[in-house]
């Protein structure tokens, strides 16, 4: 009869754990819901990596992210992200869990800025400071557009002149006086002058004189002839 009661007082206490655990468990998600309806709660968990908190993709350099609060604060405010960088998730972390906030999910914007970015709550639903936090995604590195060929500098062939080209100045003639000496007398080849006649590069010169005789003596036959018909009249 005394085993029985103690298999009673076992049975409730283990009902009691039961119990217990059940109301943790829902309070945990509790709280978890009331911390911020735009991310998704991992209570009792820390994470440090994208993939130790399942978000895919890279850890992106805060260098590439404009963003105000962060560590110690009560929440973080990212406003922008560097070209090239698409954000998978971000991971707040405080407390007993951690947030992870998808860009077009569950509300929040797909783009930036993200406000008000937060830790789960603490047990008697305060908000717990931000202990560490980060962003996942991936980053491509911009490509340099491809430079045009430079066109061909057109050229003009100048056209020639419509107007005729000035003739270049004739040089100036110099005229001379002309010379007052005396040509010097032709000397035929027997060192005379061959009678005061210029040689003329004719060497029958006996002709020359024949025709004047013959000429002189057909003006003799005229003057005879006139003669004789006066003396005849």
């Amino acid at each position: 009869m005394q085993i029985k009661p103690r298999r009673r007082v076992r049975s409730a206490v283990t009902v009691v754990a039961l119990a217990a655990v059940a109301l943790v468990g829902t309070a945990g998600t509790a709280l978890a819901t009331r911390s911020d309806d735009r991310a998704t709660q991992v209570v009792g968990s820390n994470a440090t990596t994208c993939e130790g908190a399942k978000v895919p993709g890279k850890l992106i350099p805060t260098s590439d992210l404009t963003f105000t609060g962060g560590d110690n604060e009560l929440s973080l405010d990212i406003t922008a992200v560097a070209k090239g960088v698409t954000v998978t998730g971000i991971v707040v972390k405080g407390g007993h869990g951690y947030n992870v906030y998808v860009p077009g999910e569950k509300g929040l914007p797909e783009n930036p800025p993200w406000t008000k970015l937060r830790s789960p709550l603490n047990k008697g639903d305060q908000q717990a400071a931000i202990s560490h936090w980060f962003v996942c995604g991936e980053k491509k590195t911009p490509t340099s557009e491809p430079t045009k060929p430079s066109e061909p500098t057109k050229t003009t062939t100048a056209k020639p002149p419509t107007t005729a080209p000035t003739s270049p100045d004739k040089p100036s003639q110099t005229s001379e006086a002309p010379s007052t000496t005396a040509p010097a007398p032709v000397v035929d080849g027997n060192g005379g002058n061959g009678g005061g006649l210029a040689d003329t590069g004719f060497d029958n010169a006996w002709l020359l004189w024949a025709g004047g005789l013959l000429v002189l003596a057909g003006a003799g036959v005229l003057v005879l002839l006139r003669v004789r018909r006066g003396k005849t009249d």
